[in-house]
């Protein structure tokens, strides 16, 4: 027979049942700080709660601290960043969870009690930070790393369910991407070459590294003599300084052929770089970089970045972001005809699911590739007629007239074939 809400289970001390139908209970932890401390331990089943009470009263025996729910959610967010993301995570990372927390987490949620934050206080705090001109990209990041600290505010048993779990971001509606269509890329690699850093340019449309990548080599990722270039590091600014950190991820490490024209771009970078040597004396550093300044020191990220726009701007090309450069590397190699595989491996995704929505606006073409290659196998004779976007249909029968006339095509009763054919 089902107990009646409230009322304890025999020899189980202070379990309940609530009237909302989950199980709860108290650990007394005696006089801290001058006041009386206790801890709530919540299930969805009397015996989940029995085995968290046994286990707390466990660690209070043997004398472990025991964290109560009278902590906010800005105690528990610092306690976080410092225990958790911290040492898990890459310094860039942490700088953006860090930044997250301290300017838009700690004012409007921070003074909440852990245990009474709610969905709805969560939902609210989206809207407002919407409402005030963020991004919905910038939002749901702000969703996402408050959703992950709770992840292990659960796991630590100190609320029962993730609040923001359920909290739904604004959408952020997919943007056309802007790329280089094969003119664009012939003029930007005709407009880079002789650059000081035209090596630095040519890796990032041929190869699609990202930027930190790039600046991240050191001469020994790279064997001009097989024709190969290993991924291995990444340069970032953190906290002021720049840092040589790991690749974004694990995947992300690769070794990848390089094509003819980047093999000529690092030869001559090197000697470009040999004779920086040489002017700069006793005042170069020595580091193994690949891209410097002319002294060896690392090259700033915000610096090759200007020298990108600044190229940009005289070979007369529209701006795009230097990321671009990468989604313009896959999607020239996708309207060749190369296999999504191989852009997948080149680009270092983890799967090719990423890459085939990343780079879904390729699919049209690719399919109407695929649909003429069939009529080729399947039809050879058949001739697609391809009425042009925009074009009158009284021109195209113009052209076909005249190729009637001229007796390169006969009229058929249902299809019009050449004239050697028949």
């Amino acid at each position: 027979m089902k107990k009646k809400k409230g009322r304890r289970a025999q020899g189980e001390g202070t379990i309940i049942e609530r009237a909302d139908g989950r199980w709860a209970a108290v650990v007394d932890l005696g006089w801290i700080g001058g006041r009386r401390q206790r801890k709530w331990l919540y299930g969805t089943t009397q015996q989940e709660v029995l085995n968290k009470l046994t286990e707390t009263r466990h660690d209070q025996h043997s004398g472990l601290p025991i964290v109560t729910t009278k902590q906010t959610v800005g105690d528990f967010l610092k306690q976080w960043l410092e225990q958790i993301a911290k040492p898990n995570t890459r310094p860039k990372t942490f700088e953006v969870y860090a930044y997250a927390v301290r300017y838009h987490l700690l004012e409007a949620l921070g003074r909440i009690p852990l245990a009474k934050l709610t969905t709805q206080d969560v939902q609210g705090f989206l809207k407002s930070k919407s409402d005030s001109g963020l991004s919905a990209k910038t939002v749901k990041h702000l969703r996402d790393v408050l959703r992950n600290a709770l992840n292990v505010a659960v796991e630590w048993d100190l609320i029962l369910r993730n609040p923001a779990a359920k909290a739904k971001p604004p959408r952020a509606e997919r943007k056309e991407m802007a790329v280089f269509d094969p003119d664009q890329a012939r003029l930007f690699a005709a407009a880079a070459s002789g650059h000081r850093l035209e090596a630095f340019f040519t890796v990032a449309l041929a190869l699609g590294l990202r930027r930190g990548e790039a600046l991240g080599l050191h001469w020994n990722d790279l064997s001009l003599a097989t024709g190969q270039l290993s991924v291995r590091h990444t340069l970032q600014r953190v906290a002021g300084k720049l840092r040589l950190g790991e690749t974004k991820t694990p995947k992300s490490r690769a070794t990848i052929r390089l094509p003819q024209i980047l093999i000529s771009a690092f030869h001559a970078h090197r000697v470009r770089q040999d004779e920086e040597r040489l002017l700069a004396g006793s005042r170069w550093v020595e580091t193994g970089y690949v891209f410097t300044t002319q002294r060896g020191t690392p090259l700033d990220p915000r610096n090759a970045l200007r020298s990108f726009y600044s190229l940009l701007k005289a070979a007369g090309l529209p701006r795009l972001r230097f990321h671009d450069l990468r989604h313009s590397a896959a999607t020239l190699l996708l309207a060749q005809g190369v296999h999504p595989r191989i852009v997948m491996e080149l680009l270092r995704h983890e799967n090719i699911a990423t890459t085939m929505d990343v780079y879904s606006h390729v699919i049209p073409m690719l399919q109407q590739e695929a649909a003429d290659k069939m009529d080729q196998i399947l039809n050879p004779l058949v001739v697609n007629l391809v009425v042009k976007q925009g074009e009158e249909e009284s021109a195209l029968e113009d052209k076909l007239l005249k190729r009637i006339g001229r007796g390169e095509w006969i009229r058929t009763t249902d299809l019009l074939v050449p004239n050697q054919a028949l």
